[in-house]
């Protein structure tokens, strides 16, 4: 069984503060929120963007929203990560110079919360991706994976607010990200594999959030073949998962879930009627944060 190379941790007091309000009933109650706060990336000395954060996994989340953006190519040699806490600063830089200025000229907005965003010429890398067709999904695993995502302790249990990206090689976790933007969470999970190496071939990539158009074009890129959610689906999101052949699963919930691409890849081992249902306060939960049900 693979050990978990990074799961999250609720505890860690620079991520959340306490708060005190009223409930509905008028009563004075104490809750914990998640901090957001401004981070800049720079890529050899050059400002590219500034994202809102938690703040965990800088270096990670620099590296991986530059390869995501194709700003950085896979076989890159970075020379330097240099993070100023205080400053709120990632510098990256690279051994050869890089063609950011045009790409930024390029810059549209995506559907993907706060400053999400791709380039124009992402299309013609994601045209290129050719993801393995040997890959397959069991549905044992999705019902194991989906559970124990469910009840592992994170942000999201915690303080809600947050979306998750987990990385997954059969039914066990490998990485877990928590972030205010989901698109953030990929990043920091890209930057991840990238620094250790990890192969994408054999993963599952899981998300809390909606499966948009960003969150295809983000897992594709990776070189991932099979996307998850518990949530659901925008049109173009479908569309650009079956140009690219990516397994596309959402409303992963309990027993159900609805495959809307790649569906050659799942095998169906397991009787959804002996899978339990998803805890409500779950599903409730979930509800609230993604206004997705």
């Amino acid at each position: 069984m693979p050990t978990p190379l990074l799961l999250p941790d609720p505890s860690d007091p620079a991520l959340t503060q306490p708060v005190v309000g009223l409930d509905q009933e008028g009563r004075r109650v104490e809750a914990r929120i998640v901090h957001e706060r401004p981070l800049t990336i720079f890529l050899n000395g050059r400002e590219i963007v500034t994202v809102m954060t938690i703040g965990d996994h800088p270096e990670e989340l620099a590296i991986g929203y530059l390869l995501n953006q194709n700003m950085l190519r896979a076989d890159d040699v970075v020379t330097a990560v240099e993070h100023d806490p205080d400053l709120g600063v990632v510098v990256v830089r690279t051994a050869r110079e890089t063609d950011f200025e045009q790409k930024l000229q390029k810059k549209i907005r995506t559907s993907g919360c706060a400053q999400g965003t791709v380039f124009g010429d992402l299309m013609e890398r994601f045209d290129q991706v050719r993801l393995p067709a040997d890959a397959i999904l069991k549905t044992s695993w999705l019902y194991t994976l989906t559970k124990t995502i469910n009840t592992t302790p994170s942000l999201y249990l915690e303080a809600g607010a947050i979306h998750g990206c987990v990385l997954c090689q059969q039914d066990h976790i490998l990485l877990y990200m928590e972030d205010v933007g989901r698109h953030n969470a990929v990043d920091k999970i890209a930057g991840f594999m990238w620094k250790h190496g990890l192969s994408a071939a054999d993963k599952i990539f899981y998300t809390t959030g909606r499966l948009t158009s960003e969150m295809v074009i983000k897992t594709v890129q990776m070189g991932i073949p099979i996307l998850v959610s518990r949530s659901g689906f925008t049109a173009w999101g479908v569309e650009l998962a079956r140009k690219a052949g990516l397994t596309l699963i959402g409303r992963a919930r309990g027993r159900r879930f609805l495959a809307l691409s790649g569906v050659e890849r799942i095998v169906f081992d397991a009787d959804p009627r002996h899978v339990e249902e998803e805890d409500p306060r779950v599903r409730r939960k979930g509800a609230r944060d993604e206004g997705d049900l």
